[in-house]
């Protein structure tokens, strides 16, 4: 938005604005051969902002070398406990880093890690840091359902480390199973969620501290039988990581969601659905207790007029599956709105249109902000981790979010809602209900979606 709050206009957000900008980091990277993925993990969290200093085993080494991780880092790699430039470089490292992340956390580097063992430089940093400590697991599928990894899993998230993944699928030598390390994508936005929260623990209260948040998530899917159903391939993450960074700044959050994810931690209430029917009824009845509704689920159009109790079978012929239009939820939340409730609604568009749908969409349903995507585009919403949208406002102005992280999306979105929250308070003479105003940076000197 632009700094004197004039419409029409069009700004990009810095993606590395949220939260992870001027953030020190130490990426730890373990002998595996997701290590090349670690790569890749690196040049998100320093296009992100953050300074990364990456720690690699001697193992890790044998997969990538320790100069291609200098290349894209913030400072050399460092690799030896002895002999460096620093004479104790895993204090160093350790006291001044604000996160640590290991990715790939190998089966030898949680061990160690869980029993206090220090035999190299990134065992020793671990051990010497009070910062949180984020670890991607990867490892193949009989390793990571070995009883004695096990055991160190729970011990290590019983000390409080956060652990992102593994996923279930292709593992090295053409084995399919779980143990894969999670996209890079997933553990930076998990990255960026733990210093929020971090960021609340250790500072003021949070911008949305006291703010009543309502968030749907994933794709309705509305029955043809008891066994298909016509669906979208909306993953939920979006909706997901909006609930998470909202509970992060201190919300108080309610998720509605049809997606097959785990939720978020700290959320006040979960409840899950599947058609378009039961998000309407589960967000109609929650939202007058609301101060900000963020529609951000896929939402099923259409549905099956007459679904068929039992499982249609191909030898009585093609079906003809009659449609029926589904409640519009985000444009009855408009006519039914209290004073004072700001409504936030999503769009998936395709093509060079996509904006100007998105802005009739705007007017249309009655919501304070729009966010559209253009799904054609790579990288861009339903199954990625990453998405690229334009908030849209009332006023005219567009916000351009550009391709990011879902969780670095989402602070993006958040921060509209704040600013559109400060902006109407101030119009009214008040300040929004619990509403902290914040400035990210002070070279901004306001708050900026």
């Amino acid at each position: 938005m632009t700094p004197d709050g004039d419409g029409g206009g069009v700004d990009a957000v810095d993606p590395g604005r949220f939260p992870l900008r001027g953030a020190w980091v130490v990426l730890g990277v373990g002998g595996g051969i997701a290590a090349y993925k670690a790569v890749e993990l690196c040049r998100l969290l320093v296009d992100a902002g953050a300074h990364v200093t990456p720690v690699l085993t001697a193992a890790a080494s044998r997969f990538v070398g320790p100069t291609t991780f200098s290349a894209l880092a913030s400072e050399p790699a460092e690799t030896e406990l002895f002999g460096g430039a620093h004479p104790i470089p895993h204090t160093r490292l350790g006291q001044r880093a604000d996160l640590v992340v290991v990715a790939p956390a190998t089966a030898t580097v949680l061990g160690e890690y869980a029993h206090g063992i220090a035999r190299d430089l990134l065992g020793a940093v671990l051990l010497a840091t009070r910062a949180p400590v984020v670890v991607a697991p990867a490892m193949h599928t009989e390793m990571w359902q070995h009883p004695a990894v096990a055991d160190n899993m729970t011990l290590l998230r019983r000390r409080g480390v956060v652990v992102v993944g593994p996923e279930a699928g292709r593992l090295a030598g053409g084995d399919l199973g779980e143990g894969r390390l999670s996209d890079p994508a997933v553990i930076a936005a998990a990255a960026a969620a733990v210093l929020a929260r971090r960021q609340l623990d250790g500072g003021p209260p949070g911008d949305l501290s006291g703010t009543r948040v309502l968030v749907t998530a994933g794709g309705t899917r509305e029955p043809i039988d008891a066994v298909r159903v016509v669906a979208n391939r909306s993953s939920g993450r979006q909706g997901h990581a909006l609930a998470a960074v909202a509970a992060a700044r201190g919300a108080s959050v309610c998720l509605v969601t049809a997606a097959e994810l785990d939720p978020p931690d700290g959320l006040d209430e979960v409840v899950r659905v599947e058609t378009a029917a039961e998000l309407a009824a589960a967000v109609l009845a929650r939202a007058a207790e609301a101060d900000v509704v963020v529609m951000a689920a896929a939402v099923a159009d259409f549905r099956p007029a007459h679904p068929f109790p039992g499982k249609l079978s191909k030898r009585v012929g093609t079906p003809e599956v009659v449609l029926e239009p589904t409640e519009d939820v985000l444009a009855a939340l408009g006519r039914r709105r209290r004073p004072g409730q700001l409504l936030v609604g999503f769009a998936a568009e395709a093509g060079p249109s996509a904006v100007d749908r998105g802005r009739a969409k705007l007017e249309e349903k009655g919501a304070d902000l729009f966010v559209v995507n253009d799904v054609s585009r790579p990288g861009v919403g339903f199954v990625h981790e990453t998405n690229a949208v334009t908030i849209l406002d009332r006023s005219g102005r567009a916000v351009e979010v550009p391709l990011a992280p879902k969780a670095v999306v989402a602070g993006a979105v958040l921060d509209a809602v704040v600013a559109l929250r400060s902006e109407l308070a101030a119009v009214a003479g008040e300040r929004p209900s619990g509403q902290v105003v914040t400035c990210r940076d002070p070279a901004e000197g306001r708050q900026q979606a």
